[in-house]
């Protein structure tokens, strides 16, 4: 069953978030993710205010997800994120 990072997430920092952006994706290839959306037009219509950025990224099991996110690949990535933007992630197993 397939399962899904949605993230949500407030850049302070664009300069130094790039250093994230360009070491994450490698994190999702290892583990086979996918984007489905990443930036681009969103709004909110509920809830919380709409975030700079909204991405969606599809994983072949909540497990690959989890692992994705726990690996040391991706907790490096994620190093360069603090401080420079918040993030809000969850993983949702799909249906």
């Amino acid at each position: 069953m397939k399962a899904y990072w949605i993230a949500h997430v407030d850049v302070t920092d664009p300069q130094q978030y790039t250093e994230y952006t360009q070491r994450a994706p490698a994190a999702f290839k290892l583990f086979g993710g996918k984007f489905l959306a990443r930036g681009g037009r969103s709004e909110a219509i509920e809830g919380r205010d709409t975030p700079q950025r909204s991405v969606v990224i599809e994983f072949d099991s909540y497990e690959q997800a989890i692992a994705c996110y726990n690996s040391p690949e991706y907790q490096e990535a994620a190093g360069h994120r603090e401080g420079v933007a918040k993030a809000e992630i969850v993983i949702v197993e799909g249906v």
